[in-house]
């Protein structure tokens, strides 16, 4: 998954292929989905784990996205971003793939003990995250409609913890979620269009120009503008927590 988000510090190229501000970011809204969800289908227990297991599920899944995305994009890193940790030589692409899919594992196995609903999600978005980072993302839209769906499902799985009415409780946020996200990966399209097509990838702006390209993602952003009041009329969940996620 493509991000301007990373850290600096050269001595830690490990945690640069993460992104760890991304995979927070990610975290954060796996437990906007959780907390909401709560206020419909509120835990059993006073005490538990399961916030915390939330996040550090959806973070290590990110950062694995993260690693395996960096692995596979070595060559247009090299033109587009070189001072990321494979391109610049800090990490070689075999160390790479092991630490991506040490994370997968880790998040996948940590899923288990959720929910089966959240083992699907983590199992599925894993598998979506390495056939993107291969295959998909070279393709026109799919590739950006599948991050927007991997990103908005940060939120799904927060809800996923309390089976399918979690799941619909944060539907709507998903949805905008989705398609905000879209819209944003058309725009990284036209940022990297020159490695890109360097490297034979078929993206919208390669096929349709900077232009269509962008008229399309303004077109996503509209939609999801347009659709964002709606959660706020059901008022028990959203008025405070929804405002919240808004403002930030």
């Amino acid at each position: 998954m493509r991000s301007t988000y990373h850290i600096s510090h050269t001595s830690y190229p490990f945690l640069n292929l993460m992104r760890p501000v991304n995979c927070t970011m990610a975290g954060f809204a796996g437990l906007i989905g959780y907390f909401i969800s709560c206020t419909v289908i509120p835990s059993p227990l006073t005490f538990n784990l399961t916030p915390l297991l939330v996040f550090f599920v959806v973070f290590l899944i990110t950062g694995a996205g993260n690693a395996i995305n960096d692995f596979f994009d070595a060559e247009i890193d090299a033109i587009n971003r070189p001072n990321r940790p494979i391109p610049s030589g800090k990490i070689s692409k075999k160390n790479a793939k092991y630490f991506s899919i040490a994370l997968f594992v880790l998040g996948i196995a940590l899923s288990y003990t959720l929910s089966n609903i959240g083992f699907i999600i983590a199992l599925f978005n894993s598998i979506l995250l390495i056939y993107y980072s291969k295959k998909l993302k070279r393709t026109v839209l799919f590739g950006n409609i599948a991050i927007g769906y991997l990103v908005g499902s940060a939120f799904l799985f927060g809800g996923a913890v309390f089976g399918i009415e979690g799941i619909k409780v944060i539907s709507v946020l998903f949805m905008l979620s989705m398609l905000a996200t879209i819209s944003r990966e058309i725009v990284k399209d036209i940022e990297d269009l020159v490695g890109d097509r360097n490297l034979g990838a078929i993206t919208l702006p390669i096929l349709y120009g900077n232009k269509k390209s962008a008229i399309i993602a303004s077109i996503f952003s509209f939609i999801a503008v347009i659709l964002s009041p709606i959660p706020y009329k059901d008022k028990e969940l959203f008025s405070a927590s929804y405002i919240l996620l808004k403002l930030v």
